[in-house]
């Protein structure tokens, strides 16, 4: 399978409880609604000429079903797994399908939280990991993208 060139769009996926933000614990993930995520991404994106699709799902099944569909659709996953990162080896396995550069994105910095969240079933086959910037660790993931 050919991979879609580097000026496809970049899928960007958010896994459980991500669509809380700005209410849920804004002392570790800030004001920032996902909204607010998916607007810095598409302004980031725009910059390189790169287009973004946005992805939210609590259900584990639903993103490996939208991780498996972007197989030749999209260049590259930006993806913050939430709590699936920790536990998910099915998200693991999907995540290689679509053969394209994938980035991990950490809001808060996990290696400074709880024990349990210092392993990433993602970490090992993602290109880069980005942990603790906030939501700018999005635009971070995309600009790293977009020049690549």
């Amino acid at each position: 399978m050919e991979n879609v060139q580097a000026t496809g769009p970049i899928l960007v996926l958010n896994g459980p409880n991500l669509n809380m933000l700005g209410t849920r614990q804004p002392e570790i993930y800030g004001a920032d609604t996902l909204d607010d995520v998916v607007a810095l991404c598409e302004r980031t994106a725009a910059r390189f000429g790169r287009e973004v699709v946005a992805f939210q799902s609590n259900h584990e099944g639903a993103l490996i079903d939208r991780i498996q569909q972007a197989r030749g659709e999209v260049s590259a996953i930006v993806i913050n797994p939430g709590g699936l990162t920790h536990t998910s080896v099915a998200l693991r396995d999907a995540l290689v399908i679509p053969e394209v550069p994938i980035v991990e994105v950490h809001i808060s910095n996990v290696h400074a939280r709880e024990e349990f969240r210092h392993h990433s079933y993602v970490s090992p086959i993602a290109t880069a990991v980005i942990a603790g910037l906030g939501i700018q660790g999005y635009a971070a993931a995309i600009e790293f993208l977009g020049a690549r």
